[in-house]
């Protein structure tokens, strides 16, 4: 594992210690990692594993402490969810989810909202889908949620949904705004008030309980929705001008190293052990060379990101938004620790044969990898418009959503 970063100033929160958080994950690490190969089977996290979990409140690591939050900085974040990741897969991944969408309820909701999901004892967490397939209809004091979503990962284990819809014009078309986009809005409402509808029968991240949910004439009042789109932050105003995406970033490249970094270990105790095809792997030159070119890639990729998110934290401890150019590098550095990891996961899986091949940590980790990998925030054209805007062709552009758009005059 590695060694945690420390940085204190006067923007971050000062009531949590990430050495004591990261001290109490790995006292339950041991749990995490009993459990997975049941949960795996079960198609969530079991209950020994989430109230294992449930102490860190991972809902609110990145909300303000005036609103009963932690107030960490990414990169405490980042370290806290490569933790978790190292022993569970699933569990990492529940945690950046709730971790993540807690951080866009906290960010872009109005205070009316917060009272209600956060604060004192109120220990909400949140899962749902920022894809829009489903429309919400004006109603008197708020609106009508209908539709059907996908890829709820961790809503078992979640009181709200995050659900993002096309707003109705009134007859039944998606409302467009005045430069003629449609209007998406992010809804919450109590889970159970939704439809939960199954289908999650995957390769990889079985645990995660990534399923269906759907609505049905869901009533949302009007302060439970901000436009997703082009949210501007209520609160904690530099950190949280990340948006929706830059803030998933946060969470899908701290599963991603410590995904990577799981998998490298383990590969490296099979090979020194003395028995087997692991002796013959422990003599082998190629073998090592191999793995050192994977522990170098895995290395690299985990230290772009640092530095990336260090100097984005320096830009929001100076009072600054986070720019154009610095989101186009964490989106860079996220792509890269998934391309790593991908590359690391193969690498193990073919030099390993059948240790790799049978149930185990390493199948497990190599199926979660390539699961990882296929998210949409990790698509191509991210990376793409990136290079174009690190290359010079669109710096005059800037982030909305999952785009480098043109600016507005």
């Amino acid at each position: 594992m590695n060694a945690p970063l420390n940085h204190r100033s006067g923007y971050w929160g000062t009531t949590a210690d990430l050495p004591s958080l990261l001290a109490q994950i790995h006292k339950i690490g041991p749990i995490l990692e009993a459990n997975a190969p049941e949960n795996d089977k079960l198609g969530k996290l079991n209950d020994a594993t989430f109230e294992a979990l449930k102490p860190l409140r991972m809902s609110h690591i990145f909300a303000g402490e005036d609103i009963g939050g932690s107030q960490l900085s990414p990169t405490d974040g980042l370290q806290l969810i490569e933790a978790i990741t190292y022993y569970s897969g699933a569990a990492g991944w529940v945690s950046m989810v709730h971790a993540c969408i807690g951080a866009m309820s906290a960010a872009f909701l109005p205070d009316t909202a917060i009272a209600r999901l956060f604060g004192g004892d109120i220990d909400n967490r949140f899962s749902g889908q920022g894809t829009p397939t489903g429309m919400l209809r004006k109603v008197d004091g708020g609106y009508l949620l209908n539709g059907k979503w996908s890829y709820a990962s961790g809503i078992y284990h979640a009181t709200y949904t995050h659900t993002a819809a096309l707003l109705d014009d009134g007859k039944g078309q998606p409302a467009k705004d005045e430069d003629g986009n449609v209007i998406v809005l992010c809804a919450h409402a109590p889970v159970s008030d939704h439809q939960l509808l199954g289908n999650w029968d995957v390769l990889g991240l079985k645990a995660t309980g990534s399923i269906d949910y759907g609505a049905k004439d869901v009533f949302i009042p009007d302060d439970m929705v901000f436009p997703i789109m082009t949210a501007e932050p209520q609160r904690l105003k530099e950190f949280f001008s990340l948006g929706v995406v830059g803030l998933a970033a946060i969470g899908h490249s701290g599963w991603a190293i410590g995904a990577s970094r799981r998998m490298l270990d383990e590969m490296a105790r099979y090979a020194v052990s003395k028995t087997g095809r692991a002796g013959l792997l422990g003599e082998s030159d190629k073998f090592w060379f191999d793995y050192g070119r994977a522990e170098a890639r895995v290395r690299a990729a985990r230290a772009f990101l640092f530095e990336v998110w260090r100097d984005a934290e320096s830009s929001i401890e100076a009072g600054d938004r986070v720019s154009t150019r610095q989101v186009s590098l964490i989106h860079l550095a996220k792509s890269e620790v998934h391309e790593a990891g991908v590359d690391a996961c193969q690498f193990v899986y073919r030099a390993a044969g059948g240790a790799s091949l049978r149930e185990g940590i390493m199948q497990r980790t190599y199926r979660e990898m390539l699961t990882a990998a296929n998210h949409f925030t990790i698509n191509p054209n991210m990376v793409a418009a990136a290079g174009r805007d690190l290359g010079g062709l669109w710096s005059e552009r800037s982030w909305q959503f999952y785009d480098l758009v043109d600016k507005k005059k």
